[in-house]
Parts: C-alpha cells; structure tokens; sequence
C-alpha cells in the first residue's frame, strides 16, 4: 500500500472519530512540523465548565480538518524527496567497496577486498579434460595362422574385435606453469611400450606425463620437462588424429614412438618456430646406455596454405653401446589446395652401426584428403619403404602400400572409418594358412572412435 493511500485512510479515520466522539481531539491549525499543538482559539474565552456550542464544535472540526491536510502535505512533500534519491549500488559481491560518509562527514577510503587477478582462478581450475575410445574389427584376406596382420601398428589381429586404444587426458596449459598427462589402455600401450628398459609394467599406461614452464621470454619461450610423444612423423598415436585408420609403414618402422628428457620451443612469429630436444633416447624413459641424444625442429609456414616440418636427431641408442650413433632426418610437407582439399608428403631417412657395418633405411608417403561434405571423408595413402639391411623390419626388403579411407562422422562424437589396404614386398614376409609365406597382404577394416564431450 502506498503512503498517500495510508495518509488519506488515517485522515478518514481521525474525522469519523471527531463526528462519533467531539471533543475527543482538540487540534489546532499546524504552525510547523516540530511544534507543539495550541487551544483552539474559539475557546481562549469561553468557560471550560460550559459544554461547546454546535457552533464551536464545528469551528473545532473545521480546525482539524485544515491541521490534517496541512500534515498530509508536508508528509507528502518528504515522500517526493525520498522517491528521487537516486538508490544506492549493491556492493555486495563486487571487487571495490562503494565508499561511504563517516560519522564527521568525511569519506572513507576506497577498499578492495577481493585476491589480486593472477589469484582469482587457481591453478587447477584450468585444467582441460579430453579422451577418446578407439576399436576396430579387422579381416586379413590371407587369413595368417596367428591371426595377426604382417607389419601393422595397432591394427595387429585378423578376424576379431579388438580394442585398439583408451585415452584419457588432462592438461592445464602452461600460464606459465602447466602439466600434460595421458593414460592409455589397451593393445597399443602395450605394443609402444614393448622395447622400454624400464618394463612395460608401468609405462605403458603413462603415454605422456610432463611439467611445462612458459618463460618471459620475447614471444614465449615453452620448456617441457618429462615424457612425451616423438615430433617426427606425419601420423600420430591417436587414430582420430590422422588421415587414415592404419599407420604407415615410416610411422611403424623409421621413427620412434615417445622420448623422455626436455624440449624447448621458441615461436620466432607466425611463419617460424624452433624447438631443440635433449633426451634419454628413443623409447626409453630409462636410459639403455650412457648416451643422451639431441633433436632440433623447424616449423616453417612460408605462406598461409603450405606448412614444412624439418626435424633432425641423433645420438646413441642400442643397448650399452656407447660407440655407434643414429642418425634421422623427418620431413613433413602439408598444402592446404582448398578448405575441402589437401595433401601431405613425408619423407625419413636413418642411419646407425650394427656389429661395425653401416645400416640404413628410408622411405616417403603420400597422403591426400577429400572432404567430401561435412560428414564424409576420402583419404588414399601410397607409401614406399626400404630396408635394404633388414635393421628395422628383421628382413631385407623393400616394402610398397596402399591404402583408401573413408570416413564417416555418424553423430556426436562418434566417428567411423572403413578401410581398405594392400601391402607387398619383393620377399615373401607376409604370414598365409599352414605356415605358408606370401609377398603381398590384403586387409579389409572397420574403426569405430568415440570422442568424449566432442562434437565432430
């Protein structure tokens, strides 16, 4: 209810009274707000032991009557006053307190009660949560005694379904301190892990586990210290992340999987970045010799649609031998022709001494990626790989694939590929029925990957 509507009732009420009951109220004419009420001048001369007269108990009601609204209107006047004070901001939950007057007039000073901004998120409030479940069925048309595929990565088993890889990962960015950690399962943990000195136990679960420092540097200068995955190659552990569902034989056999140690890298701008490696070697976390081996990246981004990756590494890496060293050369090109077409070239050479005589390998790939529309996908790959020592592969021979990807993104986060794949080699490697050996494999697979909390 409004105040002049509860002014108005009250001054109702006060006259009824008056009507019921006169004499009950005396009032006078109001002289101000604070003054104390008078007699009624029609009644300074009149003797009080005489009753009022009809006359006198009118002049008195006409007399309250003009006090009342006299009151109404001063109380009025104050409500206007009151309704234009602007209203006072909330402060409640704000950075700065509003400054208030004091009890002599003065302000007090301004007041920030809040954590500085650097404080305000702590450091795990950050942290970024990501994971993906990879399976696949897979079919070898030369149906291997052992039921496992010749020369795959990850892809291993013939006629059966089979968990490729479990991730789960977490990462704060580095602002400037940060940490990466992924924690695998599954048969390609195993299989990445199988050479680590310091057993698989443990490692295989820990695919990477690193501290990252951003130092105040020029443009940034990010130094990570633990394990991480190798920077060479055009394919990468996780199957959602490359073109293809199976790996290319440079990823299975010329390059390394994970290093152990500490990088840095340095953006020098948009088209150049460097970044230099010292490591215990190629997977090991712990070191199989007294060696420690060095690696240097470029990033060069000559113009907006062609992207060049250069890496270099050497150092010794057989086990306790401190005398032969391994050399590799990487290198990754990427051209962006249009939003809906690429293409990608990668190229490895390696060298080292086994018992004394020099041993080397090499190999390219082709890749190329039509998207098709935004839920369809064709990725063929060509690849040549040479062994002419047999270092890498356990048998001299020089190796030929083919494979043609089709990609499918059903809803969510889901993601499908059918694959089709055919390997050779001009020696018979490839395992067939009853022991018997073949020169070329044939292989037919589906992939499903389920991305966690991602739309594709």
């Amino acid at each position: 209810m409004s105040f002049k509507k509860s002014t108005m009732r009250l001054s109702w009420m006060l006259l009824g009274a008056l009507v019921i009951s006169p004499g009950l109220f005396n009032l006078p004419a109001h002289a101000g707000a604070d003054e104390e009420p008078a007699a009624p001048k029609n009644t300074k001369d009149r003797d009080a032991s005489k009753p009022p007269t009809p006359e006198e108990r009118i002049g008195n009601l006409e007399e309250t009557i003009r006090a009342l609204e006299a009151r109404i209107k001063e109380l009025e006047g104050r409500e206007t006053k009151v309704e234009a004070r602007p209203a006072e901001p909330h402060t409640a939950g704000t950075a700065e307190a509003k400054p208030v007057a004091g009890a002599t007039g003065t302000e007090s000073p301004k007041t920030d009660s809040s954590p500085p901004a650097g404080n305000r998120a702590s450091f795990f409030d950050k942290i970024e949560f990501s994971g993906f479940a990879d399976t696949y069925y897979s079919y070898n048309f030369n149906r291997p005694a052992s039921r496992k595929n010749g020369l795959r990565n990850f892809d291993f088993n013939h006629n059966q379904f089979s968990l490729n890889l479990l991730e789960f990962a977490m990462e704060r960015k580095a602002e400037p301190l940060g940490f990466r950690v992924d924690l695998n399962f599954g048969d390609t943990a195993k299989w990445v892990h199988a050479t680590e000195p310091g057993g698989s136990d443990v490692y295989q679960y820990l695919q990477q586990a690193y501290f990252s420092y951003k130092a105040p540097v020029g443009k940034g200068l990010s130094v990570d210290v633990g394990k991480f995955v190798t920077q060479h190659g055009a394919e990468v552990i996780e199957t959602k992340d490359n073109w293809n569902y199976s790996r290319s034989l440079l990823f299975s056999w010329a390059i390394p999987y994970y290093h152990f140690g500490a990088r840095a890298t340095y953006p020098f701008g948009e088209k150049l970045s460097v970044a230099g490696y010292v490591v215990n070697g190629w997977n090991n976390v712990v070191d199989n010799n007294s060696g420690k081996t060095f690696g240097f990246q470029a990033l060069v981004k000559p113009v907006s649609k062609l992207t060049i990756v250069q890496n270099y590494m050497v150092g010794r890496e057989q086990l306790n031998d401190d005398n032969d060293t391994r050399h590799l050369w990487d290198t990754t090109l990427t051209v962006a022709v249009t939003p809906s077409f690429s293409l990608m070239a990668n190229y490895d050479y390696g060298m080292d001494r086994l018992l004394g005589e020099r041993v080397r390998w090499q190999g390219i790939a082709g890749y190329a990626r039509i998207q098709v529309t935004p839920v369809f996908a064709i990725a063929p790959r060509f690849e040549w790989f040479d062994d002419p020592q047999g270092f890498t592969t356990a048998l001299a021979q020089s190796l030929r694939e083919a494979t043609l990807t089709t990609e499918f993104k059903v809803r969510g986060g889901l993601l499908m590929r059918a694959e089709y794949r055919r390997d050779w080699s001009d020696k018979p490697f490839f395992e067939k029925r009853e022991g018997l050996f073949s020169r070329n494999q044939t292989t037919a697979l589906l992939g499903l990957v389920y991305v966690l909390g991602q739309e594709r």
